[in-house]
């Protein structure tokens, strides 16, 4: 973010993930206990991967916690603009306030979409969008005005796509600690202490919600963590295009599971003329599941994926020989691999009549 501070102290990034974790393991400990005495839950239905009850909203304490520790970081190091930090926290505050609401009384779609549109314009009036991009063995791409409609699709996108893969224990926490993790080097690679401590806070309130979430999960995060995480990890990607055009793809690679089991069965429903906003149990990682694989690990693999996402940009941010390439080669080897092996899974697999094929 603009006018950032040059350096990162040592103490201060260790102190800050240590904070938010602490902070965060212990909100959702207090929503939890609220939750179960209002009778807060997330009940079993046709299309869900749990068996009983399950009190929801944990992340709610990720978004306070977020949040807040971004905000006094700022009063505290001077790491951006008040000007531009106060917007973009009040679009991530919004889509949080509406996907809380949604938690406790479902909303219109329309509603929601409002919501996510107008958080998104709100980021790109005052970070800007991609006019450029910087993508690997291609270089620099110049978008012009049609970065601006690229933009807004990727931040409500990514907004949605992350709430649409939060269906089974931990998948959505461990994600958001390694894209955190990510961000906080990306951001000291390419020159951002303000992204870099962002990353850093979304990798320890998650690793404070997972304390909670992890298989079995005693509490889920609910629309409020998931929809406001997706929004989080794509505004950095957008304010880092003023440190660097390789932002944009940062922010792909970071959560390119997630974006790809998404877009992969947005598509596949799309093409089978499927309602694509109705509920379903069709993602990659939920037809593993109901194929016999556990929650736990179905949310390592995909951990596993995002890692190797991580270390393949970070590679390429810091230019390291033959990067490039391996991005081009692996990452596509991998989502392909991802859908064969579910596919192969699936051959195997014998439907019973309380779980037959999606």
């Amino acid at each position: 973010m603009h006018g950032d501070a040059t350096r990162l102290d040592p103490l201060v990034a260790a102190a800050s993930m240590l904070l938010a974790y602490v902070l965060a393991r212990g909100g959702v400990q207090i929503i939890r206990q609220i939750a179960e005495q209002r009778q807060i839950l997330d009940i079993p239905n046709e299309r869900s991967s749990h068996t009983r009850p399950i009190p929801r909203g944990g992340g709610l304490a990720i978004v306070v916690v977020t949040t807040g520790l971004v905000l006094l970081a700022n009063a505290a190091l001077g790491l951006g603009s008040w000007a531009r930090l106060l917007p973009i926290a009040a679009a991530w505050l919004l889509v949080a306030a509406v996907s809380l609401a949604d938690d406790l009384r479902s909303l219109p779609n329309r509603v929601r979409f409002a919501a996510h549109a107008i958080a998104a314009a709100t980021v790109i009036l005052t970070v800007g969008y991609w006019d450029r991009i910087a993508l690997p063995l291609i270089g620099d791409t110049h978008l012009g005005w049609v970065g601006v409609p690229l933009t807004l699709l990727w931040l409500v996108g990514l907004t949605n796509a992350y709430n649409f893969m939060d269906g089974i224990d931990g998948i959505a926490g461990s994600q958001a600690v390694v894209a955190g993790l990510t961000w906080a080097m990306a951001g000291l690679i390419i020159g951002s202490v303000g992204i870099a401590l962002i990353g850093l806070v979304v990798a320890g309130a998650n690793a404070g919600f997972l304390a909670y979430n992890w298989p079995p999960a005693r509490i889920f995060m609910g629309d409020v963590g998931s929809a406001f995480i997706g929004l989080v990890l794509a505004t950095l990607a957008v304010a880092g295009h003023e440190h660097d055009p390789r932002s944009a793809f940062v922010g792909l690679l970071a959560v390119w599971p997630f974006v790809f089991d998404a877009a992969f069965t947005f598509l596949r429903r799309a093409v089978r003329r499927e309602n694509v906003f109705a509920p379903h149990r069709s993602h990659l990682y939920q037809r593993l599941v109901i194929v016999g694989y556990s929650h736990r690990n179905v949310t390592l693999l995909y951990t596993v994926l995002a890692a190797l996402g991580g270390l393949l940009v970070i590679a390429w941010l810091r230019e390291m020989p033959g990067a490039s390439l391996a991005i081009a080669i692996v990452t596509p080897l991998a989502a392909i691999g991802l859908w064969a092996f579910v596919r192969s899974r699936e051959r195997l697999w014998i439907p019973t009549p309380g779980n037959p094929k999606s």
